[in-house]
């Protein structure tokens, strides 16, 4: 492929780093997904690294990069910056291109945003800077039952119940689940207990109204969240296509839409 035609986004959250390449028809090319190091700048600069090789691409090639994430203004080689509500909003638009409602789950915070027939967001809202109901309170807690976090989605299928969650607080909750095993639950029910809790923090944020469209790692590795979700709102959910992907995604596609990129 020549220079020009490519377009990149760079999403550097605060637990892992996504980049994406895709090309004129806004399909994607590449991408890659690594854990966020202490160096924003040098895992940004990596990820990409890696998403042009496996292409057989280079820099040159890109003909524009945008970066979004908790760590966006660390990525020297993006030509513009966008937010993860404007990079997430795109990309489910793209998919889902009619009135919807995204909410993103993600390593650190979760997002509502609601997004008209056009695409423009009508509003949104985030969660409180407590990390409860978000990717990295299922990471603490299951490391405390040495349940690895990939498994998670298979144990909670697994489960004859939901064991109940009084407490959405890391550390409360750490205390609870040591409650339930010593009264004879078993894990996989606990599981699926952690994965509610995180459902019911996201219907406590903000009303899910209209179609739901769910992003985030936390979805694309367990998607019985989505499930649980909709149990919850009484109506089906939709999970977005390559949701881990979603806000550097749609950074790509505002990079391939704005007349100023340029390599």
């Amino acid at each position: 492929m020549s220079g020009g035609q490519v377009f990149g986004g760079i999403d550097v959250g605060a637990a892992t780093t996504k980049a994406v390449l895709i090309d004129p028809d806004r399909r994607l090319l590449a991408s890659d997904v690594r854990k966020t190091g202490v160096s924003f700048e040098s895992c940004a600069r990596e990820s990409m690294d890696a998403a042009l090789s496996s292409c057989g691409l280079e820099y040159r090639d890109l003909a524009g990069v945008f970066a979004t994430g908790y760590g966006r203004h660390n990525v020297g080689f993006a030509h513009a910056t966008r937010t993860e509500i404007a990079c997430h909003a795109r990309a489910a638009h793209h998919f889902f291109p009619r009135r919807i409602t995204v909410v993103d789950v993600g390593g650190q915070d979760n997002k509502i945003i609601h997004i008209d027939s056009e695409g423009r967001r009508e509003n949104f809202k985030m969660n409180r800077k407590c990390a409860a109901g978000t990717g990295v309170f299922l990471e603490e807690v299951t490391q405390r039952m040495d349940v690895p976090l990939s498994d998670m989605d298979r144990l909670a299928r697994q489960a004859s119940h939901v064991v109940h969650m009084g407490s959405y607080c890391t550390v409360f909750t750490k205390t609870e689940i040591l409650a339930h095993l010593r009264a004879g639950e078993k894990v996989p029910e606990i599981v699926a207990g952690l994965i509610e809790s995180v459902v019911k923090r996201i219907v406590e944020m903000d009303p899910l109204s209209g179609e739901v469209v769910v992003s985030g790692g936390v979805v694309a590795h367990n998607p019985i969240l989505a499930e649980m979700l909709a149990r919850h709102l009484g109506h089906p959910v939709q999970i977005l296509p390559n949701a881990q992907l979603a806000g550097a995604f749609g950074a790509a596609l505002l990079a391939s839409e704005d007349s100023s990129a340029s390599s």
